[in-house]
């Protein structure tokens, strides 16, 4: 039987169009940043991208490419004109790494952010405050809204990861943005740092108006413009349903059910008995591919960090996989993976 995918949180594959749109743009293959000819023509082409990509993320402000999220999480997190910054306890990987001295914001059971604790934290001296609008294991969503009038009431200055979100779901209310190419359809390698006024940010390169070093990967750019154009009104045709009621008639655990905000895209599901590595080397043998969680941590066989921050009990984090749907995912691919899983013993 042919392989069916279900790690979209971790890379969704390529879209026809974006490989089609990436494919005119080697043919243009000058540095955008020359002043001949070729160099003009290169350029053009990647402000059209940038034009494209703010038009179909509905963002009025200014879009920064980057090489994916982790390059623009270091952008915002390292060179914001704020003071302390603040990030939650269940961010993604490059978030924590980039702010190691960050103070840590708590998260309820639910995974919903403690707001009283962000209230605490907020008073200071223009603090950055880091939150994902969607998490990359539970898929569970953050109350952004709230989130960004706190900060703003505390002249402070939100950073949505939306690596997750964008383009799935409206982009929430923020000062600056994390978007990832490859988690929609669009090339692996290319992102981008979307902010409300580039004077929130110090320059730091020559190149994107000054605020990052490297030369644009204006082929790639292309490409996430396209893929972001070719999602329309529905993201994904397939559906958790089936899903959850198979995992909680075979007595596991349907994460979502204690979510305060689970999202149709990412889902967790604990086995009764079978220890998550056990279950996506199974799962694999079968032709599905899943995980345990984050792709930049699920190899290390430790215990989900975020699944800890939410209070889980470590023996349910040991036995949890992560399901993730894409664009190309379909309701037979669901319904096969429900068989799998519950023949699981």
């Amino acid at each position: 039987m042919s392989r069916i995918y279900l790690d979209h949180a971790a890379t969704s594959p390529l879209r026809p169009e974006a490989k089609a749109a990436m494919e005119e743009g080697f043919a243009i293959w000058a540095n955008p940043s020359s002043p001949h000819a070729e160099g003009r023509k290169a350029k053009a082409a990647l402000e059209d991208a940038r034009e494209r990509c703010k038009a179909a993320l509905g963002w009025d402000g200014e879009l920064i490419f980057t090489s994916g999220a982790s390059e623009a999480a270091a952008l915002a997190l390292n060179h914001a004109k704020a003071g302390a910054r603040l990030v939650s306890t269940v961010e993604h990987d490059c978030i924590l790494g980039t702010a190691k001295d960050a103070e840590r914001l708590r998260v309820h059971s639910d995974g919903a952010l403690d707001l009283e604790n962000l209230r605490e934290a907020v008073q200071r001296e223009k603090p950055l405050v880091a939150v994902q609008h969607v998490n990359s294991e539970t898929g569970n969503r953050m109350d952004l809204s709230a989130v960004y009038a706190i900060t703003q009431d505390a002249g402070g200055l939100l950073l949505a990861d939306c690596a997750q979100s964008a383009a799935k779901m409206p982009l929430p209310p923020c000062d600056m943005a994390i978007v990832s190419a490859h988690k929609f359809g669009g090339p692996i390698g290319v992102g981008a740092l979307l902010v409300r006024d580039y004077a929130m940010l110090e320059p730091v390169g020559g190149h994107e108006r000054g605020y990052r070093r490297g030369t644009e990967n204006m082929p790639a750019a292309l490409g996430m413009a396209t893929a972001l154009e070719a999602i329309g009104e529905r993201y994904c045709a397939a559906s958790f349903a089936t899903l959850a009621d198979t995992v909680r008639n075979a007595g596991g655990t349907w994460l979502g059910d204690q979510l305060s905000d689970p999202t149709p895209f990412v889902a967790s599901i604990t086995h009764p008995s079978m220890s998550g590595t056990a279950q996506v080397m199974r799962l694999d043998m079968a032709g599905f591919a899943v995980s345990q969680g984050s792709a930049c941590s699920s190899g290390t066989m430790k215990t989900s960090h975020v699944l800890g921050a939410m209070g889980t009990d470590e023996d349910v984090a040991r036995r949890t996989i992560r399901v993730s749907l894409g664009w190309n995912t379909s309701e037979a691919d669901v319904d096969a993976f429900c068989r799998a899983w519950e023949n699981l013993t």
